[in-house]
């Protein structure tokens, strides 16, 4: 009887490790969990139970817990990058509030909740948090050149104006989160702009 239990589980797990939908299913647990209590507060057995599948399985898939926290940034977390920028010259803060509507990060909210919640404490996250804040400051300081071509030989005031410009937006982000407080993104374009002006 116990090998015929133990033939049972080991051909189930056979058709879980062949099924695509298995690691799927493990990831979207994972973002669930990590996103309601947090990456350390999230023991693999619940990602395993929230799955359906045997806890060994979650290993099979990703050896360290980890690892399935690195495979959600890589996979579910996407920093465009877009070289064209909506600018309309003589308008530096009709550029900067287009600009704050097109926040070149494409991820689920509960993806989001995990980069801002995450970054402090893990590499990964912290690395594709810098790649969004980068890509923010660049097009927001290629706008501005394009928004005030006689402002280009100040190229020290634009990169502060698209360094602070970025901060508030990922701020925004990351305060909307947590609080559900919106930051109005043509108000602080039109800040910066008046600051340049």
């Amino acid at each position: 009887m116990a090998s015929l239990r133990k033939r049972s589980g080991e051909s189930r797990r056979a058709r879980d490790i062949s099924d695509p939908g298995t690691r799927t299913r493990i990831l979207d647990a994972a973002e669930e969990l990590f996103a309601g209590g947090g990456y350390e507060a999230t023991p693999t057995a619940e990602i395993a139970r929230l799955a359906g599948v045997p806890k060994g399985l979650v290993f099979h898939y990703f050896p360290k817990k980890i690892d399935v926290l690195v495979a959600l940034i890589d996979e579910r977390t996407l920093v465009e990058e877009v070289p064209d920028v909506e600018a309309v010259p003589g308008d530096a803060a009709g550029t900067l509030s287009r600009l704050a509507r097109c926040l070149p990060l494409r991820a689920s909210p509960a993806m989001r909740r995990i980069l801002f919640r995450e970054a402090d404490t893990h590499g990964s996250v912290r690395d594709r948090l810098g790649r969004l804040n980068g890509e923010i400051i660049r097009r927001a300081r290629f706008a501005l050149e394009l928004a005030l071509p006689t402002a280009r030989g100040d190229a020290a005031r634009l990169e502060v104006a698209a360094v602070t410009f970025a901060a508030v937006l990922l701020y925004q982000e990351n305060l909307c989160q947590l609080t559900g407080h919106h930051i109005d993104p043509d108000a602080v374009a039109k800040l910066i702009a008046h600051a340049l002006g």
